[in-house]
């Protein structure tokens, strides 16, 4: 079963004013915070350009939130350095997504933001 489309267009909401938020506007041609989707999981990525070809910017995965149509609960997974999705056990899932996207902004742990 697919995310209802008004929780996801909410999701989209917060995500976008997240990632403004997140980088100042001054430092947006060296750092971009930006969100996509695939099926019922949205992944945050960090982005900057290479070093030697500053017109080509790689992403760094930042987390990962799976919705759980079924239970209606977000989870949070963390990524490591090969990209591979781990869950975050340090916040259990929970059915209010920004729950999980604070714990993310303030990354208690150094897991997502480093």
């Amino acid at each position: 079963m697919p995310i209802p489309s008004a929780l996801k267009t909410a999701v989209d909401q917060e995500l976008a004013a997240f990632c403004e938020r997140r980088v100042p506007p001054d430092v947006r041609d060296r750092v971009r915070v930006e969100s996509g989707w695939r099926g019922s999981s949205v992944t945050l990525c960090e982005l900057r350009p290479l070093f030697d070809q500053p017109d080509k910017w790689v992403d760094i995965k930042v987390a990962q939130f799976r919705y759980a149509a079924a239970t209606g609960q977000w989870s949070l997974f963390c990524s490591d350095r090969n990209g591979k999705w781990h869950p975050y056990y340090e916040r259990p899932s929970s059915n209010r997504f920004s729950d999980l996207l604070k714990e993310v902004d303030e990354d208690p742990t150094g897991i997502f933001w480093g």
